[in-house]
Formats: C-alpha cells, sequence, structure tokens
C-alpha cells in the first residue's frame, strides 16, 4: 500500500521520473511459452522485471499442479465431473456478468453527453486490424497448451504404480518451484510501485474527466457483482466474501498495482489451499477460469459497447442488445489469451454487429489502463470464488484449514447430510 500511494504521488507531481528512459528501446520476448515485456522508462522496468518474472513460473506451476491433481484425484470419472462443473459454472456466471454489465450501462446511460469529437484518439490500427479467432486464441494462450498436455499427463500417470518416479519428481519440482515464488513475491511492492506510478505518469490524472461516467460506472458494477453475485454465491455453502478477500488482501494489492491478475495466480493457488480447497480442484479450476472465467472482462466489454453506442446517439434495439450478449459470450472467452485482449474482442464485436462506429475504440485508449484495475481485480476474486464453489460441491473442501486461514478460533460446526 505503501509503494502503490508513493507511486500515485510520483506519477502526478514527478511524471518526468517515472518516465525516464534506462533502456534504450523496449524489451519484447518469448520465455516458456510467456510473452516478456520490458519497457524503456525506469516504472515500466520496475513493473515489467516483477509481472515477467512471475510469469515464468505460472506455467510450470500450473503444469505440476494439474498433473499432480488428476493423479492424486484416482478416479478419472472424478476429473471429467470436475472439468464439466467448471465449464458450467464459467459460461452461467460470466453471462450473468454480461446481463449486469448491459442493464446498468442502460440504467445509468454513461455515454450521454460524451463529445466524440474532442477525446484525445490514438492508433488503433493494432487492434482493429487485428481478428478474433479461437486457432489464433489456442496458439498465443500458452497457459491452456500447458493445462491440455498437464490433463493429458496426469491421466496417464494417474493409478499407474511403474510411473511412481514421475511423480516423486513433479512433487520435488513442484516444492522447489513455490521456494522461488516466495522469494519473488518480497518484491511484489517494487513491481506494484512501478505499474501505478506508469498509469499515472503516462496517462495523467486529466485524462479521466472527460469519461469518469464511465470509468465510475465500470467500478461500481464490478462492486455490486463482487459482494452481490460472488457474495451470494460463497454465501451458498457458508463462505463469508469479506473474509475470502482479506485473506487474499496482499495478492489483491499486487494485481491493483501492476494491472495484472497473473502477476499474483499462481501465489492465489497456494492461498486457495490453504483456504481449505484441494489442490487437485485448485489445479483444474484456477488455470481455466484464467482464460474462461473472466467475469471482470465481460462486465468492461458489454458496458464499453452500450457506452460507444450511446456516445454516438446509436439506438440499439432489443434484438441487437441481445445479440451483442451473445457474441460477447463466445469471444470474451478469448480475452485472456490475444494481444491487446480487451480492444481486439471489443473491436471484433463492433464489427460484427455494425452499428457502432470502429472509430469509437479512440475514446477509450485513454481511460483503458485506469480501468484494466478493475478488470484485473474482478477477474482474479471470481476465479478464486468459483474454485471455492466447485471444491465445495465435490466435497473437496476442509472447512477446518478454512476456519484457520480465516482466524478462527474454537469455531464448532456439525454436518448434516454433508452440508454445514
Amino acid at each position: 500500500m505503501i509503494a502503490i500511494t508513493a507511486a500515485i504521488l510520483v506519477g502526478y507531481f514527478a511524471p518526468s521520473f517515472a518516465l525516464h528512459q534506462v533502456l534504450s528501446s523496449p524489451i519484447k520476448t518469448k520465455i516458456l511459452g510467456q510473452e516478456i515485456t520490458i519497457g524503456s522508462t525506469i516504472s515500466e522496468f520496475l513493473a515489467g522485471i516483477f509481472i515477467s518474472t512471475v510469469k515464468l513460473l505460472i506455467n510450470p506451476i500450473i503444469f505440476v499442479t494439474i498433473t499432480l491433481g488428476i493423479i492424486s484425484m484416482g478416479d478419472l470419472k472424478k476429473v471429467g465431473r470436475v472439468g464439466a462443473k467448471a465449464v458450467l459454472y464459467f459460461e452461467i456466471v460470466t453471462t450473468f456478468a454480461l446481463i449486469i454489465g448491459v442493464a446498468v450501462a442502460l440504467i445509468i446511460k454513461p455515454g450521454h453527453g460524451i463529445s466524440t469529437g474532442h477525446i484525445k484518439t490514438g492508433d488503433m490500427t493494432k487492434f482493429t486490424h487485428t481478428e478474433f479467432s479461437w486457432l489464433k486464441f489456442l496458439e498465443d494462450n500458452s497457459t491452456l497448451q500447458v493445462l491440455i498436455v498437464a490433463l493429458v499427463l496426469g491421466i496417464v500417470l494417474n493409478g499407474n504404480k511403474h510411473h511412481e518416479k514421475i511423480t516423486e519428481f513433479l512433487r520435488l519440482l513442484a516444492k522447489y518451484v513455490f521456494k522461488i515464488l516466495h522469494v519473488i513475491m518480497v518484491f511484489a511492492p517494487i513491481g506494484a510501485f512501478g505499474g501505478m506510478a506508469y498509469t499515472i505518469s503516462k496517462y495523467g490524472i486529466s485524462t479521466l474527466i472527460p469519461l469518469a461516467k464511465l470509468m465510475g460506472t465500470v467500478y461500481v458494477t464490478m462492486i455490486i457483482f463482487i459482494f452481490g453475485a460472488l457474495g451470494l454465491i460463497l454465501k451458498y455453502y457458508g463462505v463469508s466474501i469479506l473474509k475470502y478477500l482479506n485473506n487474499i488482501k496482499e495478492e489483491l494489492l499486487v494485481v491493483l498495482g501492476t494491472s495484472s491478475s497473473e502477476a499474483a495466480l499462481p501465489s492465489l493457488m497456494e492461498k486457495l489451499e490453504r483456504m481449505g480447497c484441494s489442490k487437485s480442484v485448485v489445479g483444474l479450476v484456477v488455470p481455466a477460469g484464467y482464460s474462461f472465467n473472466l467475469d471482470g472482462t465481460t462486465i468492461y466489454l458489454s458496458m464499453c459497447m452500450i457506452f460507444l453506442a450511446q456516445a454516438f446517439n446509436v439506438h440499439l434495439s432489443g434484438t441487437q442488445i441481445l445479440s451483442i450478449i451473445g457474441i460477447l459470450m463466445v469471444t470474451s472467452k478469448g480475452a485472456a489469451g490475444v494481444t491487446g485482449s480487451g480492444f481486439v474482442v471489443l473491436a471484433s464485436t463492433i464489427s460484427a454487429i455494425k452499428v457502432v462506429p470502429i472509430e469509437g475504440l479512440a475514446l477509450l485508449l485513454g481511460v483503458d489502463r485506469f480501468m484494466s484495475e478493475a478488470r484485473a481485480l474482478t477477474n482474479f476474486i471470481g476465479n478464486g470464488a468459483a474454485t471455492i464453489w466447485i471444491a465445495n460441491n465435490e466435497k473437496e473442501f476442509e472447512r477446518s484449514k478454512m476456519n484457520e486461514a480465516f482466524g478462527h478460533k474454537n469455531v464448532e460446526y456439525r454436518t448434516r447430510n454433508n452440508e454445514l
């Protein structure tokens, strides 16, 4: 929190320092299937080094966690059942998020009164010239590729005693990968400082003023979704949304500072296990949710579509609104695996609907970075909530661990028909 506060002050009062060049040009490369980007300014450099280091651990952690999780499940039918429940949960909750986003935007009307001729614009070619495709989604999403390989290997090793040495090696690998993660997370405040300082210094507080209503609407909607929808989902199994959020507060601050859910993804998986979710459920649900359970992104996309229509005085019929929801139900699933994510998906949806000018994307360029924190936080919280719900539904949740993690003392509870 000190780092984020300091970053806001530096970004506002000393933007030249935050944007001071430390590299002649940005570094872009691909290591272990992850795209690594380190900017040339001091703020981008600090954030880029931290996020990139964590990203290098994501695929190894997902690989060993899923593989060991499937091996520990024993029954392959259980693997299929958990996977099917996860997919069904993701589709229902993200569709509900889309509907909430559209409904709130139609009620509050954040796009009314926006001047489309005086907004600071930017280069949109990298977004508008990119078309969404499921093949490209799979090619670009190394996490999904690792997920598939880990599923196959886990199934092969499941119940086979001849591969015990491989299993032992994976357990040892998991142990040391998480040890490395703990060391890296010590430097999380530095990464959060760089990310926030860059955002404030690059785009400035003044950028928010013309589109403040949209930003406010997006943030309020996501807060309602988290404490309303996700709160009720967790309450169904007697889990407090407030205590869950308090338990992952360090990870939330990292996501807030870096605008990246990736930066805290491995740490979330570890926290969920400590909260009582089984390793196998965590290993299957969290990585899959990273690509398919994007609650925050779906809310953002649906609200931006309605916002742009209102800004350009385009009246949307009921059929067109339903079309927007239907298309986003599909395209939003690829928002985590495509470069330029939200803007690419938004551009493809605008092109498909053909009622809002594609140039309208320029309205959002200045404030997108400020709204990315809300998207990342909501996606992050939603994935944890999904894992807790499915773990409870599968009777793979140890409530005693949750009580310990939440700081409950001398808690007594009894079960009746396997329910709290």
